[in-house]
């Protein structure tokens, strides 16, 4: 669940001693550059645009291919062994490591959080910063050392991110639990992810992301944890404070926040406390704080060393919470509901509930033959003491069976939550579509042919309906992608479903009138003809066409998409794709780091970024009409970059916020109206020098042309470029 917190700053909002003692050793520096607070306004020369560098770094299909060689089976019986293989290095408790890679895979996954789709165990990065040096993570650095000779056999067959979560359900397997699943398919980074913001805390252990600390559901968005350096809450509870109560409302705000409700969140906390145990019994090494201190000698290692004879420190919390910590079994709330529990502290100070009345000692200590007594934490009092939480606990535990199947499938969703449609899943042991999954529908017929599309493009083009209005639809559906967990985008056609089709970012054009005509058009066509197109295809054909229509250029347009139906839809999980603001078509207050976010959810480039804005502008797919700079809206044009490059023009702030109105010199008329995204483009040296590139005489036609590229790139995302099993 997490390592010890100390007491976070006080109400005078100077640090404590604990983290006046870490500043001077550097110990609690963060070890990583986070940035910026998303709501924190940067000079628009200063906007970072390094994350739009290197946006497209994944490599789908090699890692594909390279998986469809790996034989499961043999991994899987090497990995069952390096769990009871104890190494002179590093203990393994009672001689077995599974609890520890339960603990890897864990934490490895549980990072990930709705609201951005970001975290999670996708992309390995937890072996590097700054996840490698969080609090929360100590000695899982011991853990991928024990699984490395593994990953040097297997090599480019088994990726980090694969590896870490498969030995979780091996060690499960090995300790007598029937998982739900497991499928390979993250793909590894090779330097720590830029673009995900972890809190704007520069302390690990502090805390500065509530709006109001007292109310826990004030929580930054998009983040999960309750302070920097965790994965899910302070096992102690709030700030340090063993209050139960309050616990389970962070543990219902922080898992929430990552994908889990009320029944899942027990069914994974009990089910993963059901092993191993929490370690606070021996000392800290001095010199060896954290993998990234540098210590040359140290070769990467960090955290607390391990001292023969006197245990191991991790969370500074010491203990078991049942009496066969390597089995799985109804331990956990056999002795979470037949004990009362009273509050105490570990050899270490952390506080930590032990059991009254409980009889002889029979937890076996992990690493002597000593026997001790069961310990809960302020977080598993919480399951007992909140009503909600408590009914499903003593549910789970007069039902082990259901509680089984509970922890299963929770299991199964944390450690594949963030890796998209089961479409981009490998292996044998894929399980079944789940809801969170965004499942589509099969196909209905033949996929239409270059003849159909001829045929429907016509039909788009007689239907009526303007260049705005066709574009801003197909730009309303694709745009949701998201490359952080790979959710959103055309396909399954839920751009017609709720709750995407009540969005508020729909309302900038005739929505119905859109939906009716291509309904009819998708009626008539598939009536007459063999082959069939969804309306997830004929969105994005119809946007294509328009953009045709508009210019000289043509667009990629790939069919086979399939629609989803309202049944096939999680409302709540699907709501989290919503856009707040889109600076792409000036939805919302949009600032440059949403923009910029955004892009990079999209795998743009900042001139791929620069031409979609500037082409959207001049086809009118902007709400109030702002930095459309061309009364022809039906022709795509460089207008934008050509009006914020004029120098005949001189800009001025309005009496309403974020909004420029651009005037002539010399006559002082008003010619035209900006958002501040749309200034940004022309404050911003690197953005600047692209617009006035794409502004230039002899770029009109490749304008277009980057356009076209850059629009069908974003249409296409969802459906081609991360679907890894079509590479096998």
């Amino acid at each position: 669940m997490g390592s010890k917190v100390s007491k976070n700053k006080k109400k005078s909002g100077k640090p404590s001693k604990r983290e006046d003692s870490l500043e001077a050793h550097g110990a609690g520096k963060c070890p990583f550059v986070h940035h910026r607070r998303a709501d924190k306004k940067v000079p628009p020369a200063n906007v970072d645009l390094s994350v739009l560098r290197g946006a497209d770094y994944f490599s789908q299909d090699d890692y594909a291919k390279s998986f469809s060689q790996l034989d499961l089976s043999a991994l899987k019986k090497e990995l069952a062994e390096v769990l009871t293989t104890p190494q002179e290095w590093w203990p393994a408790d009672w001689g077995n490591y599974g609890p520890l890679m339960i603990r890897l895979a864990w934490h490895s996954a549980g990072t990930y959080r709705v609201h951005d789709g970001r975290g999670g165990a996708n992309t390995g990065n937890m072996r590097f910063a700054p996840l490698n040096s969080w609090p929360d993570n100590g000695n899982l650095d011991k853990a991928r050392r024990l699984l490395y000779p593994l990953k040097k056999k297997y090599g480019k067959q088994i990726s980090w991110g694969d590896l870490m979560i498969l030995a979780g359900n091996v060690s499960l397997e090995t300790m007598g639990f029937k998982t739900f699943g497991f499928a390979g398919g993250r793909i590894d980074v090779w330097e720590p992810e830029s673009d995900v913001y972890w809190g704007p805390e520069t302390v690990v252990m502090a805390n500065e992301r509530y709006g109001n600390v007292a109310d826990r559901t004030t929580l930054e968005e998009p983040l999960g944890a309750v302070v920097m350096g965790l994965i899910y809450v302070n096992p102690e509870g709030p700030e340090g404070v063993p209050n139960p109560a309050k616990s389970a409302q962070d543990i219902r705000v922080t898992f929430g926040r990552m994908a889990m409700n009320d029944e899942e969140t027990v069914a994974l906390i009990a089910g993963g406390h059901t092993f191993g145990k929490a370690h606070g019994a021996g000392p800290k090494s001095g010199d060896l704080e954290f993998p990234n201190k540098n210590v040359l000698e140290a070769q990467g290692f960090g955290f607390f060393q391990y001292k023969e004879g006197k245990g191991v420190t991790t969370s500074g919390l010491e203990g078991a919470w049942t009496k066969e910590p390597t089995k799985w079994d109804n331990g956990y709330f056999y002795n979470l509901f037949e004990y009362e529990w009273e509050l105490t502290k570990s050899p270490k100070g952390a506080h930590q509930w032990k059991p009254k009345k409980y009889g002889d000692a029979d937890v076996p200590e992990a690493l002597s033959e000593k026997m001790t007594y069961p310990m809960m934490l302020t977080s598993d009092i919480a399951l007992k003491t909140d009503p909600k939480y408590e009914k499903i606990s003593r549910r789970f535990y007069e039902n082990p069976e259901e509680f089984a199947g509970a922890f299963a499938r929770a299991w199964y969703k944390l450690t594949h939550r963030d890796m998209g449609p089961v479409t981009r899943l490998l292996g044998s042991e894929v399980a079944p579509v789940q809801i969170w999954q965004d499942p589509v529908g099969e196909t209905e017929g033949p996929v239409v042919g270059d003849a159909d599309i001829t045929v429907l493009k016509k039909m788009i083009d007689e239907s009526g309906l303007s260049v705005t209005e066709l574009v801003s639809c197909s730009w309303a559906s694709a745009s949701t992608f998201r490359k952080s967990d790979f959710r959103g985008g055309a396909n399954g056609g839920r751009v017609f479903l709720e709750p995407q089709r009540s969005w508020e970012i729909n309302s900038s054009f005739d929505f119905k009138k859109v939906e009716d005509s291509l309904r009819q058009i998708q009626e008539d066509f598939n009536k007459n003809n063999d082959s069939k197109i969804s309306l997830a295809d004929l969105v994005v054909l119809a946007g294509m066409t328009a953009v045709e229509k508009a210019s000289d250029a043509k667009c990629n347009f790939q069919p086979g998409r399939t629609d989803a139906t309202q049944e096939q839809t999680d409302l709540v999980s699907f709501g989290y794709l919503e856009p707040r603001v889109d600076g792409f078509c000036n939805f919302g207050l949009a600032s440059a780091h949403a923009l910029v976010d955004k892009a990079q959810l999209l795998t743009l480039t900042a001139p791929e970024m620069t031409v979609l804005v500037a082409g959207l502008r001049s086809l009118g797919v902007s709400f109030d009409g702002l930095g459309v700079f061309t009364k022809d809206t039906s022709t795509l044009s460089n207008a934008f970059c050509e009006v914020l490059t004029d120098m005949d023009l001189m800009w001025e702030k309005t009496e309403s916020a974020g909004i420029f109105k651009g005037k002539d010199r010399k006559s002082g008329e008003d010619k035209f109206i900006a958002s501040s995204v749309d200034m940004l483009f022309g404050s911003n040296p690197e953005l600047r020098a692209i617009i006035e590139y794409y502004g230039q005489d002899d770029c009109a036609k490749q304008f277009q042309e980057d356009f076209a590229a850059a629009f069908s790139k974003v249409m296409n995302l969802d459906f081609t470029h991360y679907q890894l099993n079509k590479a096998i």
